[in-house]
């Protein structure tokens, strides 16, 4: 007993050690497989913190490894995990405000969505998740577009009558909106519902486009490019208490590290919605442009459908959605 006593004051003494040193390991999880850009983003932050020799560790778990895609946030929140690279929208649930960084027409390209992130309205959203004890270290957005299986889909009149699957609850409002027929699923379930005929036009990432090899079922693609109505903000977010404990050094090397990163993750965004217009391309299948008219009449539809249910939804939503919507 006195043995195993003695071993444990040992062992405590010297993480103890370790931690009056400033030594300090950090776990970050996301869903993604190790190719992804988004953990490209976590790798870089990681491996520019190493290289910084300040004692500080970045091990991260992709693959939904450490928690479920949708089940970070709350852990983060209370301590129990470091960082994350999460789709704010997935906590919509326990912040409604969240669920605007998912809406459709808010950012028109990826230029905007950069203008965005340092923008007032992300200064009120930075304030909601200080309040949860989480802060941000890398602003990003991903973009999408739509395909058709018969035409090309560039303003509200081309989804009337479709059968169409959208990526999130607010872009299905918006294309109820305009006539189409919703059938929800799973990005990766797009490929089976097209040949089969249960739909005929999609909405999602660029990434899942072709990833999912959906240019082998459509006639035709609209990539994001200088318009597009779907952006999701994906950043990289940290506990705020842990980041506080760290010391200077550790804490600059993070943020020197963080800003790298998000330069990276901008071009690696722009690189994929032009990639996703190649492969289509080559793969026989037409590609459209939305044009400013066009999109102009996605957002007045997307305010009286998608816009409406989030004010009603959420305590002090036309705020945030006036503050978004002032950034040009």
């Amino acid at each position: 007993m006195t043995l195993k006593f003695t071993a444990a004051v040992a062992s405590a003494a010297l993480f103890a050690g370790s931690l009056t040193a400033g030594a300090a390991e950090l776990r970050l999880s996301h869903q993604w497989s190790t190719a992804d850009v988004r953990h490209q983003v976590a790798q870089i932050v990681a491996d520019e913190v190493a290289a910084a020799d300040v004692d500080l560790e970045i091990k991260i778990f992709p693959s939904k490894s450490l928690f479920k895609p949708r089940e970070q946030y709350k852990p983060l929140s209370r301590g129990q995990l470091d960082m994350t690279v999460f789709p704010l929208s997935y906590a919509g649930g326990q912040q409604p405000a969240y669920n605007l960084t998912l809406m459709p027409g808010l950012v028109k390209n990826h230029d905007h969505a950069a203008r965005l992130n340092e923008s007032e309205f992300m200064g009120r959203i930075e304030e909601i998740m200080a309040e949860d004890d989480v802060m941000v270290l890398v602003h990003g957005y991903l973009a999408g577009g739509f395909v058709g299986k018969d035409g090309c889909i560039t303003s509200p009149e081309d989804v009337q009558g479709q059968q169409t699957r959208a990526a999130g609850k607010a872009f299905e409002q918006m294309l109820a909106g305009a006539g189409a027929s919703i059938a929800s699923m799973a990005s990766s379930e797009i490929y089976n519902a097209m040949q089969t005929g249960v739909l005929t036009a999609a909405n999602t990432s660029s990434s899942s486009f072709v990833s999912y090899r959906i240019y082998e079922q459509v006639a035709c693609y609209t990539p994001a490019s200088d318009f597009a109505l779907w952006f999701m903000y994906q950043p990289m977010l940290m506990n705020k208490s842990t980041f506080e404990g760290l010391t200077e050094d550790q804490q600059a090397a993070l943020m020197a590290a963080a800003e790298k990163a998000e330069a990276f993750y901008l071009e690696e965004a722009k690189k994929q919605d032009a990639n996703s217009a190649e492969v289509f391309a080559n793969n026989g299948v037409e590609i459209a442009q939305m044009s400013q008219a066009e999109f102009d009449a996605w957002r007045a539809l997307a305010q009286e459908t998608s816009y409406k249910a989030f004010v009603a939804d959420t305590p002090g939503g036309q705020e945030l959605l006036d503050l978004a919507l002032s950034v040009e």
